[in-house]
């Protein structure tokens, strides 16, 4: 199996299965000086561990970040980062029932199709536990990204027919990590949690968006034809489990206005370029312009449902697929931190790349 890496100057290979003994993550090209706050990576991996809350699932990982390599005295050394994070509360029994059996709309037939061979634990290299490296090494580039006074944030905004459609700002951004869905309007962050309570108990899955918007991003990152910034974010969100649908800016909504509402004329504001309008979401041309960029992120609800199924098994005959396990009910609450992890890991690897751009 290829594939494994992402980034091209600041670039990340993650490692392990699902029910294996770790996973990891090796980070090339990370410059040297860098302070390495392991505390603040091992909060980025609680904001996405398992069992934080009855609403996802109740698999007990601490998730501690093992540094291996390349951090001398607390500084990176600019060698290969490696960190290490182990499993611990593997349930390998829990999927015994469905070894020769394809789950609906999971990975298993086209796992088996390609490879002729899977890791029917939890899905192995398929899981959405695998993003457990990506958050660690989201958190080095969010460490570099505070240096450059860039920000991240990502947070839920619908949740089946529950959406918050307000301002985010200095305010409601506190409320994130004050509520189980990370949503930033508590009331509506209550109608969440409800609803996917409600889904549970029926032994369902629900899905929704997650939205996130970058701050303070420097004018020029991106290129201008095949690694457009926008379509290497695209790529990144894209890559996360259970993603569907990825618009920034306008997106679909800029389907229905004219040319002269979409436009965003640039104006003068404090000395500074800026536009008077977002439609564009921060890009242009494939090319950071120094507005926020913003976008949104499709999930759908998770495959694996506490329902009989009907489907077939490795013989292609037809079976009964019962739904066992500890499984989230809803992927929103957790991939809000992998959004963010996955946004930093782009937004450096161009920022890396656009400090050769001109003399």
């Amino acid at each position: 199996m290829g594939n494994n890496s992402f980034g091209e100057i600041f670039k990340i290979t993650t490692f392990g299965e699902s029910h294996g003994t770790a996973l990891g993550v090796v980070i090339d090209g990370c410059p040297a000086g860098l302070e390495i706050d392991l505390e603040f990576i091992n909060d980025e991996l609680g904001r996405r561990r398992p069992g934080q809350s009855s609403i996802v699932t109740q698999r007990k990982e601490p998730d501690q970040a093992l540094i291996l390599s390349g951090v001398f005295e607390g500084k990176s050394i600019g060698t290969p980062i490696a960190i290490l994070i182990e499993n611990k509360n593997q349930k390998s029994k829990d999927y015994s029932h469905i070894a020769s059996k394809f789950r609906p709309s999971h990975a298993d037939y086209t796992y088996h199709s390609k490879f002729g061979i899977r890791d029917f634990r939890g899905g192995g290299r398929s899981s959405a536990r695998e993003t457990v490296a990506r958050v660690a090494a989201g958190a080095i580039a969010k460490l570099l990204l505070k240096k450059w006074k860039v920000f991240i944030t990502a947070y839920v905004s619908s949740v089946g027919e529950v959406k918050w459609e307000g301002v985010l700002d200095e305010i409601n951004k506190k409320n994130i990590e004050k509520n189980p869905v990370r949503c930033p309007d508590l009331p509506t962050a209550s109608k969440m949690e409800e609803l996917i309570k409600f889904v549970r108990k029926k032994g369902d899955t629900i899905g929704g968006i997650v939205t996130c918007i970058v701050e303070n991003v420097p004018v020029g990152i991106g290129e201008p034809v095949f690694n457009k910034l926008h379509a290497d974010l695209a790529k990144a969100m894209m890559g996360i489990n259970a993603a569907k649908g990825f618009e920034y800016g306008s997106g679909f909504a800029g389907t229905k206005m004219l040319g002269s509402e979409h436009n965003d004329p640039f104006v003068i504001k404090d000395n500074q370029v800026i536009t008077s309008s977002n439609h564009s979401g921060g890009i242009q041309g494939g090319i950071s312009n120094g507005m926020p960029i913003y976008f949104n992120i499709a999930f759908k609800p998770v495959a694996t449902i506490m329902q009989n199924q009907e489907s077939l098994n490795e013989n292609f005959e037809n079976v009964n697929v019962e739904g066992k396990g500890r499984h989230d009910p809803c992927v929103l609450p957790r991939a809000v931190p992998i959004v963010e992890a996955m946004t930093s890991l782009v937004i450096v690897d161009h920022i890396l790349r656009n400090k050769s751009s001109k003399l």
